[in-house]
């Protein structure tokens, strides 16, 4: 696979995996790295615009959620996440990344109209953040 095709391939799965959609961008991640070492930089860059992105569409679903009764049925009565953006405020999507938890942060935090600019701050050093951790473990 060409370095355009792999990264493309990357910022897809990256996307989707912060979206509502299961699945994982770490193992595309790690084969872009494997196939293309001289991406590293860029490859963690795509994977974390991705992932920002996605957990970003999943704020913007919160805002459009009219209630707390919509936003409970959505999370199948999923108080935790609501309960934690409330009590942490913009600071806690720094866990944006946590598989399960993440996307019910966002999608709270778009609820409780936390100011969009600090959620993106703590979106992309979260999410950056862990892709440079996982990127580190697969070079070593």
């Amino acid at each position: 696979m060409d370095e355009q095709s792999s990264l493309l391939t990357l910022f897809a799965s990256s996307f989707f995996a912060a979206t509502l959609l299961p699945g994982g961008s770490e193992a595309i991640l790690f084969g872009v790295l494997k196939i293309h070492p001289q991406l590293y930089w860029t490859a963690l860059c795509v994977a974390s615009l991705g992932n920002t992105l996605g957990g970003l569409s999943s704020y913007l679903i919160g805002r459009f959620l009219p209630d707390e009764k919509a936003f409970l049925k959505k999370y199948n009565g999923n108080r935790r996440g609501l309960k934690w953006v409330r009590c942490y405020g913009s600071p806690i999507i720094l866990f944006s990344w946590v598989p399960l938890i993440g996307d019910v942060l966002c999608v709270a935090a778009g609820w409780l109209r936390i100011n969009w600019l600090w959620v993106l701050l703590f979106m992309v050093i979260g999410k950056f953040t862990r892709y440079w951790v996982i990127a580190e473990a697969l070079s070593n």
